[in-house]
């Protein structure tokens, strides 16, 4: 016993020693590790943090809280599940008036040409994958280069609503193309239109804190919400969670999504050339109520507006068929449908029989869709990727350069964009399915960002659409093994730096 008292007593003057600021360290570190191990992670991902947490006293802890949280608070997480579940009831309530749309998009499953059966496969898989978001056909698209193309025809359907407008965007700018859009919007509004507008707080800080949306805060029929998961009162610090999405519906008949936010470097119609090389695209037909849902359970979660009015059919009016395309929307975000995307593209990347051509502007996807790439060039399919020569994030250009040589080395043909710097997101299989939307392919956006793609079956579209594309990589040099393993060490240790931050970029 007094050999015991001994030891206590040792640790007790031990830990009394070391001062309330180290015991505090290690207690936060402790909490950090624990938070770690208590959800699977990709382990580069979890030493990481486990790492900053012990090596940087009290700052690891608060760069984890801010940026390492890839969940949202649980209270939030079960009131968003607990919605979900409330809004996919209602969802099959509402589909049932519109069996048309809902049976159209599963008989163009079913149709798929035999002589491409990998049609049909991805379906199938698409299907178990995501049965909340069936095929739906019908539906026509049309493609949008820049602002330049897409702002004028975005703002003709402003111009046309009728009922409702519902606007969402990571960035609304403070420049001339932002208040051109909210002063549109704000017309619209006083004509008795009703409007919606959801931005994104961190990626719309500049106009939230320079007091753009206050100036329209009393314009009737005009309402204005930041999305945020940063609330201390609601014990919400996930600053690392985002709202991605750029949507826009009109009336429930026509939808717009994209690269594009609303912001003056995407281009103006007074411009000549655009500062950022992207794509946008207009959609009809059933395919629009789905952008609806989206946005609309968005809505919900921020602002607990009335869900029978938000459900009401004026949201979701009678669609009729439009076109040819068959499309999918692929919802994602840090809840149930945290890894929907990374699904969707292993879907898509394994029954490719041909090529892959792949373009995204920041090039920092997790391992798993690294290796699928490569798996894919392993096995004889013409794998490009198309990445901006670089990005505008520094530590973004230099973690994508810290793949190349993997990707070069398995068969993968990288394409370096010239300027302007390339925003464009899309993924192309075989040259007939065509996946393109808000997000880009890196973890951020795979992982932690709530994002919205569609996936698209449709001949002309994609021969359409492929053009556009073929003409970028035409912008673009080919980047060899042999001279890009000639590059500078120091460059090298550059690279691996920034890759080893990877997981939080």
């Amino acid at each position: 016993m007094t050999m015991t008292h001994g030891v206590l007593g040792t640790l007790l003057d031990d830990w009394s020693s070391l001062g309330l600021g180290t015991l505090l360290h290690v207690v936060l570190a402790s909490l950090v590790t624990l938070h770690n191990l208590r959800e699977p992670r990709e382990p580069r991902s979890t030493l990481l943090w486990i790492y900053l947490a012990w090596a940087l006293p009290g700052v690891g802890a608060l760069l984890y809280l801010a940026f390492g949280v890839n969940r949202i608070p649980v209270k939030g997480w079960q009131k968003q599940r607990s919605d979900q579940s409330f809004w996919e009831a209602r969802r099959d309530q509402v589909a049932a008036s519109h069996p048309l749309a809902y049976w159209r998009g599963l008989q163009n499953a079913l149709q798929t040409s035999p002589e491409h059966p990998s049609d049909l496969e991805l379906n199938q898989i698409l299907d178990k994958l995501h049965p909340g978001h069936p095929l739906l056909g019908g539906n026509s698209i049309a493609i949008h280069t820049d602002g330049d193309e897409a702002y004028p025809a975005m703002l003709e359907a402003i111009a046309k609503a009728r009922h409702h407008i519902h606007l969402q965007s990571y960035i609304i700018g403070h420049d001339a193309v932002g208040r051109h859009f909210l002063d549109r919007l704000a017309q619209q509004a006083r004509a008795g239109v009703r409007v919606r507008l959801l931005y994104d707080d961190f990626g719309s800080g500049k106009a939230r804190l320079t007091g753009l949306f206050l100036r329209y805060r009393r314009v009737p029929n005009l309402q204005i919400v930041g999305f945020s998961q940063v609330n201390p009162i609601k014990r919400q610090f996930q600053l690392n969670l985002r709202n991605h999405r750029k949507l826009l519906i009109v009336d429930g008949h026509i939808g717009f999504i994209g690269g594009m936010n609303i912001s003056a470097i995407h281009g103006h119609p007074d411009r000549d050339r655009a500062g950022i090389r992207d794509y946008h695209f207009a959609v009809r037909g059933p395919i629009v109520l789905e952008l609806q849902y989206t946005f609309l359970r968005d809505w919900y979660y921020m602002t607990d507006e009335n869900a029978d009015r938000l459900l009401s059919q004026d949201h979701f009016p009678q669609i009729e068929a439009r076109g040819d395309a068959a499309i999918r929307i692929v919802n994602a975000g840090p809840t149930s449908e945290r890894e929907a995307l990374c699904d969707a593209n292993f879907a898509l990347i394994g029954t490719a029989r041909s090529q892959v051509l792949l373009g995204t502007p920041y090039f920092v996807p997790p391992d798993d869709m690294r290796r699928a790439l490569r798996v894919a060039a392993l096995r004889g399919i013409d794998v490009r990727l198309l990445i901006p020569v670089r990005t505008n994030h520094l530590s973004t250009t230099y973690a994508a350069r810290a793949g190349y040589e993997e990707m070069l080395a398995a068969g993968v043909r990288i394409f370096l964009r010239r300027p302007p710097f390339m925003h464009s997101k899309f993924l192309m299989i075989d040259g007939r399915t065509a996946m393109v939307g808000t997000a880009n392919f890196d973890n951020r956006s795979l992982k932690l960002n709530y994002e919205t793609n569609l996936i698209v079956f449709d001949h002309a579209f994609s021969d359409r659409f492929k053009q556009r594309v073929l003409n970028d990589y035409a912008n673009a040099d080919e980047l060899h093994l042999d001279a890009w393993r000639r590059r500078p060490r120091a460059q090298r240790l550059v690279e691996n730096f920034f890759n080893l931050a990877s997981p939080a970029l």
